[in-house]
């Protein structure tokens, strides 16, 4: 199992050990060892099912004090996963970085508190799962415009999905979000 911190901090790509034979396969898909995953108490899972290839979610996360780190891998089809940083201060602010998560890769990504997070299904019918370590919470649930230039994610050719929420989404700079860096 590889387990590696990117160029956002915080943010982890980890690569579980698959064993596979004439049966199928199997892997731990999360385990508590696991360095970067050590000190964190999951307490809610999530999953999402998308029937349509090119479907934008994001970008979204939770305000302080119900930010939440999460934990992504997708279990059935292809996605291209997004990852914004917006920690005022950090080395990485405003920058992003992409991952493609497939139920044939096996991947997942730690995304840590004061990122936005958003991805676009690449097949029909993909299945997204993720644990988090806040509860869902309504007031505090934000989503920023996917195509907002300041962050210069190219979510590629496909066509383009979206929730009545993510197409009304404000842009970053007219937004109430406001991470620090620490």
């Amino acid at each position: 199992m590889e387990c590696k911190e990117t160029t956002i901090p915080g943010c982890w790509l980890i690569k579980p050990d698959v064993f596979k034979d004439g049966r199928g396969f199997f892997f731990e898909s999360y385990s508590k060892h696991w360095e970067p995953l050590k000190e964190i108490q999951f307490v809610q899972d999530n999953q999402s099912f998308t029937v349509q290839k090119g479907t934008i979610r994001g970008l979204h996360c939770q305000k302080n004090p119900h930010a939440q780190l999460k934990l992504i891998r997708c279990t059935k089809g292809a996605i291209l996963d997004v990852v914004v940083d917006v920690r005022k201060s950090s080395p990485t602010y405003l920058k992003h970085l992409t991952f493609e998560l497939s139920e044939s890769n096996f991947h997942q990504v730690l995304i840590p508190k004061g990122c936005l997070h958003g991805f676009v299904t690449l097949v029909d019918d993909c299945m997204v799962q993720y644990k988090v370590d806040e509860y869902y919470n309504k007031e505090s649930d934000r989503s920023i415009r996917f195509d907002d230039p300041i962050f210069g994610v190219d979510w590629g050719e496909l066509p383009h999905n979206l929730s009545d929420k993510d197409r009304q989404a404000p842009l970053y700079k007219d937004s109430d979000i406001d991470f620090k860096y620490e």
